[in-house]
């Protein structure tokens, strides 16, 4: 068991030191996990490859808070970010600043800079079908606001913000109570009448392609949301440089163009990217590299793996060597097990937002996350089998003359290794369904799929995830079937499967 840790624990530092010189080598693009967010960074990235720098792209990450924090704790170096966002949610600003403002007070309290606008304005908006516009003659916010019975669906993000839902209601005065729904979702959700409304980006291809009503901010309380590039005040100038030239290069009409064709056309985010740089002559017309949809998949999958494999390794060599401590050494066992089992209350994207501060976004934060989940399975399940060994048999390999350590290993430690395997075997399966959450946190894997899908509401695309990650738990499931087969007695398994 000792080996299993200093392995995982080996191959946990390689894993950091190897990103720790990927970092110095490359530039970190980040995106939030909406379908702009992908079409945007991709053009940041794309120009930073033009311009002669090797990208790591980070995308699929959880919100502003997530990709706030890993760009302040160095772990991104750009991402794209509106203004509106940056002095309200960064800034934590209660009243609008102008461009200047914003950009001096983010070089002075995180040494962050950002570019120059895009061009375009994505507003908060609220949305409505045409049939309920007509019906019930609502043009504003305000006309909504009157209408108690309707059904509200707000995304999660827009829900606590400061220019969110709670401060919208203070001033238009809503009593409606809208359920929480990831923003994709949302669409669907208005489109089949689940919903009578629901929060959106001004630049949603959704919009035009379903001729659903934006409702007019009648009393002024979004600000503008400018598209900027928000980096690294140490990032170099060259890179500077080639991100402005998106400066004033892009219009509502055409990004919500661009969101359509991700949507509905089911394009590719870098080919639709690419194609707007080229077509303005922003980057070099290179012959692109063609997509393979199968080394893809397995890249995928083989992350998903390595997130799931070294999180089990750490846990079983650290729980393990710790329930056989709490075994000898009862009075630390009620605190133990009461903290291993708090770490199973905190909710999974909870536990990996604060892994960011500490650790900052991808391989590493979401190993220990999944190690600290891994835990209290297999420690339970140790403490266990150890205590419901028979006694009669410590009595005799006390009385023949074994000493503690000879009865560990001999006696108590075979008897309840059934135990020990069923706990690591749900801490494995456990952790493979966990893991596609660390895409919020770009540590890749079979999540990306899942959340990609869940941003562009392709079911296609989420089930490419899916099904692979439910494919590896039946293939663990089988591979402990065998291990047991080897690791416990005949007479031993026969007694579990009575």
């Amino acid at each position: 068991m000792i080996s299993n840790f200093r392995i995982a624990t080996f191959i946990t530092c390689f894993c950091c030191l190897f990103q720790s010189s990927l970092a110095q080598t490359t530039l970190r693009v980040g995106a939030k996990h909406f379908n702009e967010g992908y079409i945007l960074s991709e053009m940041v990235a794309l120009l930073l490859e033009d311009a002669g720098y090797e990208v790591d792209r980070k995308f699929n990450l959880g919100g502003t808070a997530v990709c706030f924090e890993a760009l302040k704790n160095g772990a991104l170096d750009v991402y794209p970010e509106y203004t509106g966002t940056i002095w309200s949610e960064i800034l934590k600003n209660k009243t609008p600043l102008d461009f200047d403002e914003l950009s001096k007070n983010l070089q002075q309290r995180y040494a962050l800079e950002n570019s120059m606008p895009y061009g375009f304005n994505n507003t908060y908006a609220l949305l409505v079908k045409p049939e309920l516009a007509n019906k019930l003659h609502l043009k504003t916010i305000h006309d909504l606001a009157q209408y108690s019975t309707l059904k509200g669906g707000i995304s999660y993000e827009f829900l606590k913000r400061e220019d969110g839902w709670e401060n919208l209601t203070k001033v238009y005065k809503f009593k409606q109570k809208p359920v929480g729904l990831e923003h994709g979702l949302a669409y669907q959700a208005i489109l089949n009448s689940k919903i009578d409304f629901t929060d959106a980006y001004s630049t949603d291809g959704e919009i035009a392609q379903h001729g659903l009503i934006l409702l007019e901010d009648d009393l002024g309380f979004f600000p503008r949301y400018e598209a900027v590039s928000l980096y690294r005040a140490s990032l170099p100038p060259k890179a500077k440089k080639a991100l402005s030239k998106l400066t004033n290069i892009l219009t509502e009409q055409e990004m919500q163009r661009l969101n359509a064709m991700a949507l509905f056309q089911k394009q590719n985010h870098r080919d639709i990217a690419r194609t707007f740089l080229i077509d303005h002559q922003l980057i070099a017309n290179t012959e692109q590299v063609k997509f393979n949809y199968w080394a893809d998949l397995l890249w995928h999958t083989f992350e998903h793996l390595k997130l799931t494999l070294l999180s089990l390794l750490l846990a079983i060599g650290f729980a393990v060597p710790f329930a056989v401590f709490l075994y000898h050494f009862n009075r630390f066992l009620k605190p133990a097990l009461y903290f291993t089992g708090i770490l199973q209350t905190i909710p999974s994207i909870a536990l990996l937002a604060l892994m960011i501060p500490l650790l900052g976004i991808g391989t590493t934060p979401a190993i220990i996350a999944l190690f600290l989940y891994a835990l209290l399975p297999i420690l339970r399940n140790t403490l266990i089998g150890l205590y419901t060994v028979e006694p009669t048999l410590k009595k005799v390999a006390t009385a023949i003359g074994l000493n503690a350590k000879q009865k560990l290993l001999r006696i108590e430690l075979p008897l309840a290794m059934p135990m020990i395997l069923t706990g690591i075997r749900t801490a494995a399966v456990t952790n493979v369904g966990t893991a596609t959450l660390a895409a919020f946190i770009g540590s890749g894997g079979l999540g990306e799929y899942i959340v990609t899908g869940l941003a562009l509401n392709d079911t296609s695309l989420i089930l490419k995830g899916a099904i692979p990650s439910a494919l590896l738990a039946i293939l663990i499931e089988l591979c402990f079937e065998g291990l047991e087969r080897v690791l416990i007695s005949a007479h031993l398994r026969q007694k579990i499967v009575k």
